[in-house]
């Protein structure tokens, strides 16, 4: 068997991965051929990533030049700690102001110390916010890459 498969996380790995994890970082195609990098929170909903920003950044505008992204989230301080995802994806942008709230009270929740509805404050703010932003879904485009290291048991 190869490293590569040695060290792959099977579905169930992935999504545990992904429900333990906090930050996904977005890579854009910036309108001058570089990479665009910035942290987002995220939500799952039924198998895909999910996330809102504000409608007049950069990155949105660089999904709507260009749909295709890639996704990372990564964990681990050494090397045999390392686990990771990478995510190829064509972005969805969804601007209907209920979506946009409806995402935006899924990730607030997510987010929530006891992981339950947000504070009347918090989706006080999700509402006055939500006609400004927009609601990203990350549509899959290739299998994702994941790896963990521990899966090697200290041989490297």
């Amino acid at each position: 068997m190869s490293r590569r498969d040695q060290i792959r996380m099977s579905d169930e790995e992935i999504a545990a991965f992904l429900d333990e994890q906090r930050t996904v970082i977005l890579a854009s195609n910036g309108r001058d051929g570089w990479p665009h990098l910035m942290p987002l929170w995220y939500v799952v909903r039924d198998g895909e990533l999910w996330s809102w920003t504000f409608a007049r950044s950069q990155k949105t505008r660089n999904i709507e030049r260009d749909p295709r992204v890639a996704l990372q989230i990564e964990a681990g301080e050494s090397y045999g700690q390392l686990r990771g995802l990478m995510i190829r994806a064509n972005v969805t942008v969804h601007r209907d102001v209920e979506v946009v709230t409806d995402v935006a009270t899924d990730l607030f929740g997510r987010y929530t110390a006891d992981g339950g509805t947000p504070a009347p404050e918090v989706l006080e703010m999700i509402h006055g916010q939500a006609p400004k932003r927009v609601a990203l879904q990350f549509v899959a485009a290739a299998p994702a890459v994941s790896w963990d290291h521990a899966k090697l048991g200290g041989a490297y």
